[in-house]
């Protein structure tokens, strides 16, 4: 259960992340962006994982940089997609 709460904390505070960095507006729901930053922090953990950086003796800087690009990626990617499929209400 608190692994779940985890993830949509963390997902939620990437997602804000990514679209503060982002230059102008998002026009897609708070949802989605809170699944998209949980998305970007497993793909970020994976990659970690890959290079062999994921645990580290410290605070683990890479991997945290790793899964906020992941996020911006995935917000800068599906943002425009998502506009383009709902008209304007």
């Amino acid at each position: 259960m608190f692994q779940l709460l985890w993830i949509l904390l963390i997902g939620c505070v990437l997602g804000l992340l990514a679209r503060l960095l982002l230059r102008g507006p998002q026009a897609i729901p708070w949802w989605l962006t809170i699944v998209l930053g949980a998305l970007g922090a497993w793909l970020g953990n994976a990659v970690s994982g890959w290079l062999g950086v994921r645990h580290t003796s410290g605070i683990d800087w890479i991997r945290h940089i790793l899964q906020l690009a992941f996020a911006v990626a995935l917000v800068a990617a599906v943002a425009p997609a998502w506009s383009k499929s709902r008209p304007n209400r």
